[in-house]
């Protein structure tokens, strides 16, 4: 399951675009904690520690627990945004997690036993169709990834979800079909017979009009 990290944060009193840029210019980051059946809480980030966490990657299914100035707060991100020049984060939104709460979040798909998958053996390629699977899951157990084994599976076969053991309490949001996650794509075939008759046509193309222009033997006669 995706671990807890801490976070330190501090409450910031002002609102509106004139506030946030007073913050960032103090080296910091707004953000907003809402949700939970509870207000709207504007806070700060330092910059450099949220701008790591966020390019360390799974940053949106990650759990941290906020210290805001002493007061504890468990919460995932939902969304960030990045400045469109310098590509630095200017904005995070986070959610409250309350037990027993349920979460929408993309769940990244982790493929093992790709080497022993007896259509790779054979000359397949792996095609995978979906990195991530859309999943409801508890707030308080949110899994890091999924596991597809490929054991077994030849050249032609998919992978479907119904083929994937999800963790307890855990669903993917299509619930209506049995969709595919990676097929197994057979071998591309290269017709090598025709590469030598596609080079002989153009070298016979100039003896043929060479033959076309010369005269004929009883021409020649005459």
């Amino acid at each position: 399951m995706a671990e807890t990290k801490q976070l330190a944060a501090s409450v910031r009193s002002g609102t509106g675009k004139g506030a946030a840029r007073s913050v960032r210019r103090e080296g910091r980051i707004p953000a907003v904690i809402y949700g939970g059946g509870e207000a709207a809480q504007p806070i700060s980030l330092d910059r450099k520690t949220a701008t790591q966490l966020i390019y360390a990657g799974h940053f949106l299914t990650t759990i941290f627990e906020l210290d805001v100035d002493g007061r504890k707060e468990r919460v995932i991100p939902r969304d960030y945004q990045l400045d469109v020049i310098k590509d630095t984060p200017i904005h995070v939104d986070f959610l409250r997690l309350k037990a027993g709460s349920r979460l929408r979040v993309e769940v990244p798909v982790h493929f093992v036993n790709i080497e022993t998958c007896p259509g790779v053996k054979r000359g397949g390629t792996l095609n995978v169709v979906r990195h991530t699977v859309e999943m409801l899951v508890p707030a308080d157990a949110i899994p890091e990834f999924i596991t597809a084994d490929l054991s077994g599976f030849d050249i032609n076969d998919s992978l479907h979800i119904s083929a994937i053991a999800l963790p307890e309490g855990c669903k993917p949001t299509i619930s209506d079909r049995n969709f595919t996650v990676a097929t197994i794509a057979p071998p591309t075939v290269h017709d090598d017979a025709a590469a030598p008759a596609a080079a002989a046509a153009p070298a016979a193309a100039p003896a043929a009009k060479a033959a076309a222009k010369a005269p004929a033997k009883d021409e020649k006669k005459k």
